[in-house]
């Protein structure tokens, strides 16, 4: 016995709101710490407007500028300070010439973000109260200062952080079940939307390096470590907070860049649309708005759109844009027709499933069209996460958050009376996402989806097991799930009834249809930083598709396959796929998928945690993909 137990296993996950751990791309609550920076930032804006002021906030990240940098790129903020990307020597003078021209160009508030562990070239602290007299001083404009500090840390979690918490727990248990006595200490991390295992000891060694880059001022180093994704979000950052483009970027011809909304309207679409118009208007290209979607191109509703037309959309939900579920079928010849007079020569698609069919439209109708013989993009914006060739749709992560809340507030509605049974139905088309991951968030009882049939039997089994659950003592409140497809005969209302009929003796019961509250509310970080992100991939892949496909003359030719394409999150990479070479994955009928869905893998942790019989597999990737040098 002593020999079968002399040795130690060690599996590590990491809780940290400052995300400072390398070898990961999220680590537990920092999701929910911007969910409260962001509020925060959200609620001061309409005062700021109104006493035209500036604010100085202060958020935590002593020596990692994660949470600083993703809330000055989801926020507008005009400046951002952060520990690994010091501002140079004369940063005075520079904020305060930035400051005065956005109030001279009617600007009524500004924004400027500063991470606690914020220092200067010279390795001096640089603090909220020191930025604030720099402003105050110099140009004397009414500034305060908001000190954010343990707020960041405390409030619900996020949909985000509670499913994050289960998977890496998941994963850690089945970790130690497998560990042999030569196995090296690991650390469950989440890449992409792989919660995988990764060597301890390497990760904290990279993590030890950039502190030394940053002591040694080594600072394209220090950001170099921190990985691709925190010099992509800086560089995207510094690029959309200048106040204008410069005066000579490029080609001074450029591309004329169309953007169109199609389909049902989600948060995160304005963050993409401004994302898209600032990278074109940086890179040297016309964007065009096409306004009311495809219903606007036939009526000819295509403007240009400037640098600050797009101001202070990132934090709007909806699409202010417009957007109509008009399909591009029977109206080739009006589209074409306006397309072609505008000259647009490269067009983004930003929508859910009306918009991937509508773009494969296009594609198909080249032949007969020249006019769609320009490079397309589809960017998936949907709360439904429905669309083929990607792990996450834009809009999906506010609507998950907004069933949590809601089913947060459900429980909490019960307290202090009988044992109580909710019937939640949620969004979704023939989709199960929405509501297999809120169940996993909300830690429902069970949830019922397309994808898994389900008979009496299975009902009648749940119902049992919310049962014993409550005469155990164990729960008072339980919450069921069910996708508004998941069964055209056991549909909530059934689900209700016979809860309520043969639950009588444990239980009372009470149906919630959630409904357009779902699509609703404001961008969630992770919608705002996604979409913000996408859109820039968007304008620097049609410039790359413009400089083969288009002539002399400036008329485009792309009429290969590739150049109708989407673009997605497949296993942590964004990735550009043909999308007549999508369909032939797609269920047109049913509007979804037809491989194997990631998430399908995570009902099982939800079942597991609900006492429901189930097992869990690994969710281990190929760790030679990783490199720790």
């Amino acid at each position: 016995m002593a020999l079968k137990h002399s040795h130690l296993n060690i599996v590590g996950m990491v809780g940290s709101i400052d995300n400072d751990f390398c070898g990961t791309d999220m680590t537990i609550g920092t999701d929910s710490a911007l969910h409260r920076i962001i509020e925060v930032v959200d609620a001061i804006i309409p005062t700021a407007y109104s006493h035209q002021r500036a604010f100085v906030l202060e958020v935590m990240g002593r020596h990692c500028g994660y949470l600083a940098l993703i809330a000055g790129l989801v926020s507008e903020a005009d400046f951002v300070f952060l520990p690994e990307w010091p501002p140079e020597e004369d940063w005075p003078e520079k904020l305060c010439k930035k400051l005065e021209l956005e109030r001279a160009a009617g600007q009524r508030l500004n924004i400027i973000i500063v991470a606690e562990g914020a220092i200067d070239r010279q390795g001096h602290a640089i603090t909220a109260e020191g930025v604030k007299k720099v402003v105050v001083d110099r140009l004397d404009m009414d500034t305060r200062v908001t000190v954010l500090g343990h707020v960041q840390r405390g409030g619900a979690p996020s949909a985000f952080d509670r499913i994050l918490g289960s998977r890496m727990g998941a994963e850690s248990v089945l970790a130690l079940i497998e560990a042999k006595p030569e196995t090296e200490p690991c650390v469950v991390t989440l890449v992409g939307n792989m919660a995988i295992r990764v060597p301890l000891m390497a990760c904290v060694e990279k993590t030890q390096a950039v502190a030394k880059a940053m002591d040694d001022k080594n600072w394209e180093l220090a950001t170099q470590l921190r990985g691709k994704s925190f010099q992509r979000n800086l560089h995207t950052y510094r690029m959309l907070s200048r106040l204008k483009p410069p005066d000579v970027v490029g080609d001074k011809t450029g591309w004329r860049l169309a953007i169109i909304n199609i389909g049902s309207p989600c948060c995160g679409m304005n963050a993409a649309v401004r994302s898209f118009v600032r990278n074109c208007i940086y890179s040297g290209n016309q964007p065009y708005g096409i306004h009311n979607g495809i219903d606007g191109l036939i009526n000819d509703e295509v403007r240009p759109i400037e640098w600050s037309d797009v101001t202070g959309w990132v934090v709007e939900g909806g699409s202010l844009l417009g957007t109509k579920r008009t399909l591009t079928n029977e109206n080739f010849v009006k589209c074409a027709e306006n397309l072609g007079k505008h000259k647009i020569q490269g067009l983004v698609v930003v929508g859910g499933f009306e918009a991937y069919e509508s773009v494969l439209q296009m594609a198909e109708s080249r032949r007969e069209f020249k006019e769609f013989r320009i490079p397309i993009v589809c960017l998936p914006a949907t709360i439904s996460n429905n669309i083929p060739g990607t792990d996450f749709s834009i809009g999906a992560d506010t609507a998950l958050n907004a069933i949590t809340e809601i089913c947060d507030r459900i429980r909490q509605s019960a307290t202090g009376t009988k044992r109580r049974v909710f019937i939640v139905q949620t969004m979704g088309g023939y989709s199960g996402y929405l509501a297999t991951m809120a169940g996993l968030a909300s830690g429902a009882d069970a949830s019922y989806i397309p994808e898994e049939k389900f008979g009496i039997k299975e009902l009648t089994r749940d119902m049992d097991i919310i049962a014993s659950k409550m005469d155990k003592g164990n729960i008072f409140r339980g919450v069921i799930l069910m996708n508004e497809k998941a069964n055209k005969n056991y549909d909530c209302n059934f689900l209700t009834r016979m809860y309520t009929e043969e639950g009588r003796n444990h239980f009372t019961v009470r149906d919630n249809i959630l409904g357009h509250t779902q699509q609703g509310g404001t961008p969630s970080p992770y919608d705002r930083s996604v979409a913000t992100k996408m859109a820039a991939k968007t304008v620097t892949w049609l410039v790359e598709q413009l400089s083969h496909f288009a002539s002399m003359d400036g008329t485009v030719h792309a009429e290969t396959p590739e150049s109708a394409t989407l673009l997605g999150m497949r296993h942590a990479k964004y990735v550009f796929q043909p999308i007549q070479e999508l369909a032939k994955d797609t269920d047109f009928e049913k509007r979804v998928p037809t491989y194997n869905l990631w998430w399908m893998k995570i009902r099982r942790i939800m079942n597991v945690l609900a006492q429901h019989d189930s097992t869990y597999d690994s969710e281990e990737g190929d760790l030679q993909s990783l490199n720790f040098e």
